[in-house]
This record gives structure tokens, C-alpha cells and sequence, in this order.
């Protein structure tokens, strides 16, 4: 069974959030990428498909794998799709900082905007 067959799985994007969905799923991809849920080299669903599955728009799958793709997280393969590309130690250390940091901020009742603001401001704090 490969990652096109059980990706996303009962994952839904939240309709309500205030995240843009395209983020919802770029955001859930890495984490199911960090986690080995999706090992390096799984396929992941082509856009259409995948945007069936969620019901949302062609567009908003394909901007989350773009973006991906740019992160390194994921890699275009023309007509073999696209596939999850290994991770190294820092980065997989990085995304731990930020899963706690985000953790931290809900506990703390900071809404997405203002931890990314926080996040942001630290990042240029010299």
C-alpha cells in the first residue's frame, strides 16, 4: 500500500481556521513527513485527486505542493508526481523546536498570526 493509497487518511483540512487550507495541508505534510508517516520516497496523491479527497480546489493542493517543493520537502517528478524527498538532522531538530514552540503558544492562547508574528520578530531579534 503506498502513501497515495492512505494519504491523508481521515485528515481533513479545517474550514473554519483562519490558516489558508493550501497551509493546513502544507503544515500537515511536514508533520506526517517528520514523523516517518511519510517515508522519503513516498508518492504522494496526484492534485486532482487529492483535491477531490479533501474537497478543496486543484489550486489549493498544488500551491501546498509548490510550496513544499520549495522547502525541500517534497520533490515534482513530472508524470511519476510527486514524491517525499529524506529530511537531514537539523532540519528534523528544527521542526521539533517549532512543534514545541507552537505547542507552547496554544497552551499560552496566542492565536496562528500572533505566534508567527512572535516567531517572526525573534528570527530578526539580533
Amino acid at each position: 500500500m503506498t502513501a497515495s493509497d492512505t494519504f491523508p487518511g481521515q485528515w481533513k483540512p479545517n474550514t473554519s481556521s483562519s490558516v489558508a487550507l493550501f497551509e493546513q495541508l502544507r503544515l500537515h505534510v511536514i508533520e506526517q513527513a517528520d514523523q516517518g508517516k511519510l517515508a522519503p520516497g513516498t508518492r504522494l496523491p496526484a492534485v486532482r485527486s487529492l483535491a477531490g479527497t479533501l474537497g478543496v480546489a486543484p489550486h489549493t493542493v498544488a500551491r501546498a505542493y509548490k510550496e513544499l517543493e520549495a522547502a525541500g520537502v517534497v520533490a515534482t517528478k513530472g508524470r511519476n508526481g510527486t514524491v517525499v524527498c529524506a529530511r537531514d538532522e537539523r532540519w528534523v531538530a528544527l521542526s521539533e523546536a517549532a512543534a514545541d514552540y507552537a505547542a507552547a503558544a496554544k497552551s499560552q492562547g496566542a492565536t496562528f498570526a500572533q505566534a508567527v508574528h512572535l516567531l517572526a520578530a525573534a528570527y530578526d531579534a539580533e
